[in-house]
């Protein structure tokens, strides 16, 4: 009991002196998580749009697909993103294995069926109500699309949350394309299970710590977004 009060005490020492290291790595995270949750939501916001409007042949196979993406393993995206970006993969010659850029490439392929499944419900139910509306104005396809983005705009919210939270919280894929590198790419969750492997656990505290308010500070943002816009409709 004494070890673990000495490491929260330590921890704690850490997050209110603004260690070198810890500022250094949660930094690293927030630009690769939210980078990355960026380009999800470009993808994904737009392809849930889609589906959602758009009748084909095999669209419930690619909805069921994309569901089935969802649970996606990490450390198996990680491996196939190693594979394409190591010197004897395709992508070789750029040179972007064990670097954040890779980490970023690997949470994106990890977030965007999240938030493209998540986005594609939320704007189904809505166009169900805006479809004749939508359809009597003679309103494109692209002008439907970004009729029910704007409107679901705060189920979308939800949905990039939803995005935030699993990259935020990845270590597979990123401890795979990453490295984990000091000062290079190391990020909060790969630095967590490397400091605990090492014993010390005061940084894999405050780390941890770092990392649970990160998460809460976002949702908080997020539902005060929410709630401020809702006040202003009104």
């Amino acid at each position: 009991m004494g070890e673990i009060w000495q490491g929260l005490t330590a921890a704690f020492r850490l997050i209110v002196t603004f260690d070198a290291d810890l500022v250094e790595i949660t930094l690293r995270s927030l630009q690769v998580t939210l980078t990355a949750v960026a380009i999800a939501c470009a993808i994904a916001l737009p392809l849930g749009a889609w589906l959602a409007i758009q009748r084909f042949r095999y669209r419930r196979t690619v909805i069921a697909l994309l569901n089935a993406l969802m649970g996606l393993p990490p450390v198996v995206v990680g491996l196939i993103v190693y594979l394409f970006l190591s010197r004897q993969g395709p992508f070789g010659a750029l040179n972007l294995i064990f670097t954040p850029t890779a980490m970023i490439i690997a949470q994106v392929i990890i977030v965007t069926p999240l938030i493209a499944s998540i986005a594609h419900q939320a704007i189904r139910e809505l166009w169900a109500d805006y479809h004749d509306l939508l359809i009597s104005l003679n309103a494109t396809k692209r002008q439907r699309m970004a009729t029910l983005i704007w409107d679901a705009r705060r189920a979308l919210m939800t949905a990039a949350l939803a995005g935030f939270g699993r990259a935020i919280g990845e270590v597979g894929a990123v401890m795979i394309v990453g490295g984990n590198i000091d000062h290079v790419s190391r990020i909060l969750t790969t630095a967590i299970a490397l400091e605990t492997s090492k014993g010390n656990f005061a940084l894999a505290l405050g780390l941890g710590f770092v990392l649970i308010g990160l998460a809460i500070a976002v949702n908080l943002m997020i539902h005060g977004l929410g709630r401020t816009e809702r006040e202003g409709t009104w």
